[in-house]
């Protein structure tokens, strides 16, 4: 998450920077960095599931050309709960308080907010694991459903994951 934080910093436009120098305002800019921060890596995390989704896409369609129906449904569980999460992190509000929000984070939370975020990259690495299992278990009915079993709890944990960061960031 730094990484983005510092390259959104780092672009900051001259207006903001001049008004870095007003007492209190600083904090506001760095505030609203972190709000741009954020939606950058959303956009990021958003798009790496997004990849997962197609390719949980793609499999469908190989399960029914191959006369495999049987097993449609049980990935479709999969691919709504990643369509879920993918929804769910590209429109979410920008995180962290404004100025004038009735939500305040303090560091114990932005804190938190980090490990959360840190963890949505670390789904994303399982979930494409869990991708390329159930691709490699196409071949073999015995090792399928439970390929499809495991992208599915990836999935369900991806969209609780990110609920429980949205209760972080609004309070609740």
């Amino acid at each position: 998450m730094s990484d983005f934080f510092q390259k959104v910093t780092s672009q900051v436009d001259p207006f903001k920077k001049l008004l870095s120098y007003i007492p209190g305002f600083s904090g506001y800019v760095e505030r609203q960095n972190r709000r741009d921060a954020d939606k950058v890596l959303r956009e990021t995390v958003a798009r790496r599931f997004e990849e997962q989704w197609g390719r949980v896409s793609n499999l469908q369609v190989e399960l029914v050309s191959n006369g495999m129906i049987k097993y449609v449904d049980d990935l479709e569980k999969a691919a709504l709960q990643l369509r879920t999460f993918i929804d769910k992190i590209s429109t979410a509000a920008r995180g962290y308080s404004g100025l004038f929000d009735a939500v305040k984070i303090n560091e114990k939370e932005l804190e938190a907010i980090y490990q959360f975020d840190l963890a949505f990259f670390e789904l994303g690495d399982q979930v494409k694991s869990g991708v390329d299992n159930l691709e490699a278990s196409l071949s073999d009915e015995t090792a399928l459903p439970a390929s499809i079993r495991n992208l599915t709890s990836l999935a369900r944990l991806a969209v609780e994951t990110f609920d429980r960061r949205s209760e972080v960031v609004t309070g609740g």
